[in-house]
């Protein structure tokens, strides 16, 4: 029988001996995780590491993620309120995609799949993030197109600025000081799919949206839960570990700003 780790046990009990509101949701967080990572890998050893549905159908993904929720990826139905738009990228004639917070390369491979003719740049600050990235990329046969880097600056923008660029930015709320076309003036030209922390980087909707209405039509793009066809084995569990198992583990809510460069 699998059993919850002594740490996890551990932490709980410190939390629950002054067991106030935010407590209390701080232990079922915890217990959650470590409940996710069990269903996890059965989800594995029932159906493997392919993506079973959606966008990236058929990719092959690893034992586990940088970071953020597993099974909705393998699900086929993470982020799925972003597919339309990325299916209207993918027939853009992109040149590049600059995909910036790319973790372990979910996005950045998955898209180089769909869009043979792109070079695709992902970046991520989190160093133990490039080699997931890396082996993602040589086991989907995309490795020669995907250029794997640290930090993205501003200064960046400029050395895409004659090529036909989406921008994919995902950053905890450094986008605020990032997505700046003041500052990086190739920005008016690309299109840009962002996600946005307002926990992180207060009003960023608002302040995103009065930088770039002039030059980009943008839609608001909310976070909303899936209903999906379960998979036989996620229809044999009860009604807490499916919503564990499609949960993404949102701790605020995070909508998108899709914007597209006005000709």
């Amino acid at each position: 029988m699998v059993s919850v780790k002594d740490s996890i046990v551990d932490q709980v009990r410190v939390l629950l001996d002054e067991p106030s509101i935010e407590n209390i949701k701080d232990s079922l967080r915890l217990l959650s995780l470590e409940r996710a990572k069990i269903l996890q890998a059965e989800f594995i050893a029932k159906y493997g590491l392919k993506v079973q549905a959606g966008l990236f159908e058929g990719m092959e993904y690893l034992p586990d993620c940088a970071e953020g929720c597993y099974i909705p990826k393998l699900l086929g139905c993470y982020e799925a309120e972003l597919e339309p738009y990325f299916r209207q990228a993918i027939a853009n004639p992109y040149q590049a995609i600059v995909n910036i917070g790319c973790s372990e390369g979910f996005y950045a491979v998955g898209l180089a799949k769909l869009m043979p003719q792109v070079q695709v740049y992902a970046h991520d600050t989190n160093e133990a993030a490039w080699a997931d990235c890396k082996q993602l990329a040589s086991q989907n046969g995309v490795i020669d197109r995907i250029h794997i880097g640290g930090t993205f600056a501003l200064v960046d923008f400029q050395k895409f600025a004659t090529r036909r660029t989406l921008v994919l930015c995902d950053i905890e709320g450094g986008e605020e000081n990032l997505l700046d076309p003041s500052l990086a003036p190739a920005l008016s030209k690309m299109d840009i799919i962002v996600e946005l922390h307002d926990g992180f980087a207060h009003n960023i909707q608002e302040t995103l949206i009065k930088r770039f209405e002039q030059t980009h039509e943008i839609s608001i793009v909310p976070h909303t839960l899936h209903g999906i066809t379960l998979p036989p084995l996620l229809q044999e569990w009860g009604s807490l570990d499916q919503l564990l198992s499609l949960c993404e583990w949102r701790a605020f809510p995070t909508p998108w700003l899709v914007m597209w460069a006005k000709p």
